[in-house]
């Protein structure tokens, strides 16, 4: 049972937040280009064309990350089943998961969804807005904050400190 629980949980954890890491990535770089293209030679129809992209990746942001909740739902199953819930590395990486959580629905995901009503308002006015390149720049600090965290997570998971795989 133990690794039927450990082949879902790694299968969720990729299936999962892989896709949102690299949406959440991606959305500063594709809403600037809508922005840039607003304000330049392409007008309207440049931006308009890159704003169902940028759409594209907070949905799938969005739903992806309600999809992940079955990660610590399985990697809790997990620690269970092998006895190491109250190890520190598991404790660890249960509190980086909590903030990674934290990070995507708390500043993530809605700087993106504001993000997008600016980008509305900038191709609809044909011209860039500051503002909204400032919060794409907070966005993408945020965006790599909620990566490290993940990274950091698959670390613990890996080298598991104390773990009897040898490495």
């Amino acid at each position: 049972m133990t690794k039927f629980l450990l082949s879902v949980h790694v299968l969720a954890a990729i299936i999962t937040i892989g896709p949102v890491t690299v949406a959440a990535s991606m959305f500063p770089a594709v809403a600037r280009r809508a922005l840039a293209d607003a304000d330049a030679d392409a007008g309207v129809d440049g931006a308009a064309a890159v704003l169902p992209a940028a759409r594209t990746l907070h949905r799938i942001c969005r739903v992806y990350a309600v999809i992940a909740v079955a990660v610590p739902v399985f990697g809790l199953a997990t620690a269970n089943s092998l006895h190491v819930l109250t190890s520190p590395w598991l404790l660890t990486s249960i509190a980086l998961t909590a903030a990674a959580a934290a990070v995507l629905g708390g500043l993530v995901l809605p700087r993106q969804a504001a993000a997008l009503a600016g980008l509305r308002t900038a191709v609809d006015e044909q011209r860039a807005a500051p503002a909204v390149l400032r919060a794409l720049a907070r966005l993408g600090t945020y965006t790599g904050l909620f990566n490290l965290l993940w990274a950091t997570v698959t670390v613990l998971m890996i080298v598991r400190p104390g773990s009897t795989t040898g490495a």
